[in-house]
């Protein structure tokens, strides 16, 4: 298969790009800059391509979706970048407008899965100014929300979220006692696997479990408006 994630230098995203590769599918990676991008070359020489690109920077992402797109069709995506205990804007950036860009820019693989966090649950949620007074916990509902609204808009594609818990990575930190392993392989499970439940969509798990979320993530209105604001925000049309 073929399968690109995002953020993907370190922590969870590179650990299920390594064992994507172990398990014999053609990778492509994402590094922040050129400098991430050879060091990402020399710790997975067999990785396929590395899209290089700034998250915060809309004209960094767009130039990440072409050269994804350069690659041809995927199999599989994982939107796994995303920041923490930065600024709202940031965190806008990063964490919610980066994944609706490049969901709608690059082609549509016939898998997508969103990293979302546990912390969504009861999070707050101001659409209204996205782009100015969002929390990382409020931008974990966002994505659960564009992860629903997606599902619902391309049946075709089996399109997840995934908790992958409190574990003890950069963002994690050494405090984290949730199982590292578990922490990525939900998203490598949902990427590869032939198990019908990885097949299906709409769904959010944790450790390869469904897994309760946020009632207001089924909340079609909430969906479309998130994915209007975003269109306003980015000048780029969801679809």
């Amino acid at each position: 298969m073929k399968i690109f994630i995002t953020g993907s230098t370190t922590g969870l995203g590179f650990l299920a790009g390594k064992k994507l590769i172990e398990d014999g599918h053609d990778v492509y990676l994402h590094a922040r800059n050129q400098e991430k991008a050879v060091k990402l070359k020399q710790d997975l020489p067999q990785v396929k391509g590395i899209a290089v690109g700034d998250l915060s920077r809309q004209e960094d992402v767009k130039s990440i979706a072409k050269q994804v797109n350069a690659w041809g069709k995927f199999n599989a995506i994982i939107h796994n970048a995303g920041v923490y205990l930065v600024s709202p804007e940031l965190t806008y950036s990063v964490n919610i407008e980066a994944p609706y860009l490049l969901t709608t820019l690059i082609k549509k693989p016939e898998r997508l899965i969103y990293v979302s966090s546990g912390m969504h649950r009861g999070a707050r949620l101001d659409i209204n100014n996205l782009e100015s007074n969002l929390d990382y916990s409020g931008s974990k509902l966002a994505v659960t929300l564009l992860m629903k609204k997606v599902a619902r808009e391309f049946p075709n594609i089996a399109t997840n979220a995934v908790d992958p818990g409190w574990v003890p990575t950069r963002m994690g930190g050494s405090s984290a006692n949730d199982d590292l392993t578990a922490g990525y392989m939900s998203q490598v499970w949902l990427a590869e696997s032939d198990d019908e439940l990885a097949h299906k969509s709409g769904n959010y798990y944790y450790h390869r479990k469904l897994e309760r979320y946020d009632n207001r993530a089924d909340d079609e209105k909430l969906q479309d408006e998130l994915v209007t604001k975003l269109e306003e925000l980015t000048k780029v049309e969801f679809g």
